[in-house]
């Protein structure tokens, strides 16, 4: 890996890095769903740091060409991401709809007492 790629890569992390800070700082994003994606960061970080790594990965699993194993680690990061996320929605959906029913219930206890009122 050439110098000026890993000085370019270093500064792209950086900013990977600030964003993700930057949101969580301003509470548009949550810490506990924001260690994933600083875990990524670290992983990119880490190949960055030290490419051999790859080199030694790709000799045991068979894979020819470094950028297809780089390929190969962000759609596997991606996807667990997305797996993360979409368990995340599944939870908030669920919740939501036991708030609907608990609202509903209220709004019907509500029209009783009204009825009794009147």
């Amino acid at each position: 890996m050439s110098i000026y790629l890993k000085i370019t890569l270093l500064v792209a992390i950086a900013v990977y890095f600030l964003c993700i800070f930057y949101l969580l700082k301003k509470k548009r994003l949550e810490l506990r769903y924001t260690l994933l994606w600083i875990f990524g960061g670290i992983l990119m970080l880490f190949v960055v740091l030290f490419p051999g790594v790859i080199t030694f990965i790709l000799k045991y699993t068979g894979i020819v060409e470094e950028v297809n194993a780089v390929f190969a680690a962000v759609i596997f990061i991606l996807i667990i991401i997305l797996i993360s996320i979409t368990s995340i929605v599944s939870k908030l959906n669920s919740d939501l709809r036991k708030l609907i029913q608990k609202c509903a219930l209220y709004e019907q206890r509500i029209r009783e007492l009204e009825g009794k009122i009147k």
